[in-house]
């Protein structure tokens, strides 16, 4: 049985996941890991080239596009070691680091779920390896454009935890999904993902849900990743009607009624006020204003937006 199951979740991006998987066995000699990837339903021949490339690796072939969520409860459950790590297909992981996230795992068992720091292609910090939890202060502040305005700043962009580089072990409200490690036992306790999101917002939740269990949660500045950020969604305003249908879905099962309607107003505002600088600015490249002009499939969030989204049928409540 392997200490540590990596779980990947592949839509379409073939190339880059394969350097993916390829750089996690480089990067970690010694470290007993198996490999679990979950294909969506791609058409680029991925679930033959992962087949044939990685022979020992766990290929799952769903046959549709499970979404995030529901990809990786899939993974889960086919995986047999007592450490589950999720790690986005656009990342290619760094020498060492997967050692270094388990061996700080191993000796802080009161962290209960451990990030690490993520880079981009050029080497700077990606921050989006953690969050702070939304409230109603930081959602006025994007509905405001401080946000904006006062990039990184605690007090008018607390979710971005300010302009920490992610360089030191601290204890953050929100681990991302490109890069999350778990204990099996529990991750089976917590329920896996909850699988109502299709894509965005579904990891926000597992935090927050850890964070009621009583787990804490860790960023490991010694486990490092190169992250692309997006590889397996379109960019743009196609990209940021998936986020806020994960946003407006997060509040809504987090939050009380009234404050998530709140929530949700600001958010809607937010997006009203962008797209509208979009406008006066003649900007060529406009994606506000498609979330704008999108909003009707994505204020209600998921389950909805995944039909209004995507084209989809719902799946049944069974």
């Amino acid at each position: 049985m392997p200490e540590l199951s990596i779980v990947v979740v592949n839509y379409n991006t073939r190339q880059a996941t394969t350097a993916c998987l390829r750089s996690v066995i480089d990067a970690s000699p010694g470290v007993d890991l198996e490999l679990v990837v979950v294909d969506n339903g791609s058409v680029d021949g991925s679930v033959e080239a992962f087949r044939a490339e990685f022979p020992d690796a766990s290929v799952i072939a769903a046959g549709e596009n499970l979404g995030f969520a529901r990809g990786v409860n899939l993974g889960a459950r086919a995986a047999a070691g007592s450490w589950l790590l999720l790690l986005n297909p656009d990342t290619i992981t760094l020498p060492g680091s997967l050692a270094s996230l388990l061996d700080f795992a191993r000796t802080h068992p009161e962290y209960g779920i451990f990030g690490g720091r993520t880079l981009r292609p050029d080497g700077g910090v990606d921050p989006s390896s953690c969050w702070g939890a939304p409230s109603l202060w930081s959602l006025a502040m994007f509905a405001t454009m401080a946000s904006t305005a006062f990039k990184r700043s605690p007090i008018f962009d607390p979710e971005s935890l300010g302009a920490w580089p992610r360089d030191t072990v601290r204890e953050v409200p929100i681990i991302t999904g490109c890069l999350l490690l778990v204990r099996r036992d529990d991750w089976q306790r917590l329920g896996g993902m909850d699988e109502e999101y299709f894509l965005y917002g579904e990891d926000a939740e597992f935090s927050l849900r850890a964070a009621r269990a009583g787990l804490r949660r860790v960023i490991v500045p010694a486990a490092e990743i190169v992250h692309e950020v997006g590889g397996s969604s379109d960019a743009g305003g196609a990209k940021g009607c998936m986020v806020m249908a994960g946003k407006v879905t997060l509040l809504r099962k987090t939050w009380s009624p009234a404050r998530a309607s709140v929530g949700v107003r600001l958010l809607v505002a937010g997006v009203g006020v962008r797209a509208g600088l979009e406008t006066l600015t003649r900007r060529t490249r406009a994606p506000w204003r498609t979330v704008w002009r999108r909003r009707a499939d994505w204020i209600d969030g998921y389950p909805r937006a995944e039909a209004t989204l995507f084209g989809r049928e719902l799946a049944s409540a069974s």
